[in-house]
């Protein structure tokens, strides 16, 4: 196998729209490949589901950036606060990662989240209200978005009108393409989040309310299990990874129904099936790409082939979760799909703490708008989608039509019909 890096070329807009075909080539090529990919960092690629699915919870292999050999994940870093912006369970191993996952999860219990559901709903309702009398709508911004921000902002207790700001903050810190983003713009942004954190923080500390940002003040006040370091920055990271992940997820998932009309059909006629439906979104198509990344503390091997000790390893999901080896026809979007097993959410004590919150989230999102939206299409040709660039996935923006409440659907010239070739 070779080992020369193969470099993933964000700049092709075909690659961004559809890196299937790449990502499948890779795959066949060898279990681990070594690869560039956004932010230029040299990685090694995991690319088939067993390799993914043991080296998640390999404890060879870090979540701590600091266990890195390659300086630039630090640097691209904000520079103030770089300490707090690593104290959060994400970028953390136990024992520390015991313990703050242990004290945020209070909030995230099967019970709590099933309660949200009405809300959920409330909110989804009312915002296709606003779009369903023009029988037009650009579904990432008039639903994706601000529904998982609406439903974060209010479980943490955050004003719903600052999630602007940090949704601005955050786009401006996140990696897209090939290029790094500019430091100066990433620290002013993480300088404005910890003034924002910490000015809001302060005010729950002087009002507390029945939310989960309440309750993590009180285990750093009164029972002293959080720094504050560990406070800010778990703030922060339950804010970003409350809302971005699930905002890829309902649009990925209603482009990914767009582009195979048979089954958005039966979805709409079978609406039970929408949990499978959407372990299969995530699996198909899911909004990380390619995957998680580890950083190794020791030579490591991982199907024959040795990563040296500080080597960033990327366990690629959305590759692996098209290994045919684990599911069958991988490269069709089945809603019928049973047992998915799929590795969008990670594996292990790092399996995301916010899933359940983003299935519930996805289901009656993707759900609503099949029931409320009759004769949904693409606004545009598919080859007018455009596609975020770096590792989280989604398109931009998702305009559509459909049939209005009187009867009639938006006249707007757009293609109704699907080839093959449409197809992801």
């Amino acid at each position: 196998m070779s080992q020369q890096p193969v470099l993933l070329p964000y700049a092709d807009p075909a690659f961004v729209a559809d890196p299937f075909p790449l990502y499948r080539r890779l795959r066949e090529e060898g279990p681990v490949r070594r690869a560039v990919v956004v932010g230029g960092m040299d990685v090694w690629l995991v690319t088939r589901y067993e390799d993914g699915l043991a080296a998640l919870t390999d404890p060879r292999l870090s979540s701590d950036i600091r266990d890195a050999s390659d300086p630039r994940l630090l640097e691209r870093l904000p520079e103030f606060e770089r300490e707090s912006m690593m104290s959060n369970m994400l970028r953390s191993d136990p024992p520390d990662h015991t313990r703050l996952r242990r004290l945020v999860s209070k909030a995230f219990t099967a019970r709590r989240v099933a309660a949200l559901r009405p809300r959920i709903q409330e909110i989804t309702d009312r915002l296709l209200d606003a779009v369903v009398p023009a029988g037009r709508a650009e579904l990432v911004a008039d639903l994706a978005l601000p529904l998982p921000v609406t439903v974060i902002s209010e479980l943490l207790g955050v004003p719903v009108d600052d999630r602007h700001d940090f949704q601005r903050w955050t786009d401006a810190m996140l990696v897209r393409g090939e290029e790094m983003p500019d430091p100066a713009v990433v620290d002013e942004a993480w300088h404005q989040m910890h003034a924002y954190l910490t000015k809001h923080l302060y005010s729950k500390r002087t009002r507390p309310g029945d939310d989960l940002l309440s309750a993590l003040i009180s285990a750093h006040d009164e029972e002293q299990r959080l720094s504050r370091d560990e406070l800010i920055a778990t703030a922060f990271l339950l804010l970003v990874a409350g809302y971005i992940t699930t905002v890829n997820l309902i649009g990925g998932g209603i482009a990914a129904l767009l582009a195979n009309p048979d089954q958005l059909t039966l979805l709409r006629d079978r609406p039970e099936l929408m949990p499978d439906a959407v372990e299969e979104f995530l699996r198909y198509d899911g909004p990380v790409s390619p995957g998680i990344a580890r950083f190794a503390r020791e030579d490591v091997e991982i199907a024959g082939v040795t990563i040296p000790r500080g080597a960033t390893v990327l366990v690629a999901s959305a590759i692996a979760d098209r290994d045919p080896a684990r599911f069958p026809d991988p490269d069709r979007l089945d809603v019928t799909r049973r047992d998915s097993g799929h590795l969008a959410f990670g594996h292990g004590i790092h399996y995301c703490l916010g899933a359940p919150l983003a299935r519930l989230e996805g289901q009656i999102a993707i759900g609503t708008v099949l029931h409320r939206l009759p004769d949904l299409a693409l606004a545009v040709a598919p080859t007018e989608l455009s596609w975020q660039p770096g590792s989280l996935r989604g398109p931009v923006r998702l305009p559509v039509r459909f049939t209005s409440p009187g009867g009639e659907r938006d006249g707007t010239p757009g293609p109704v019909q699907h080839t093959e070739g449409d197809r992801r």
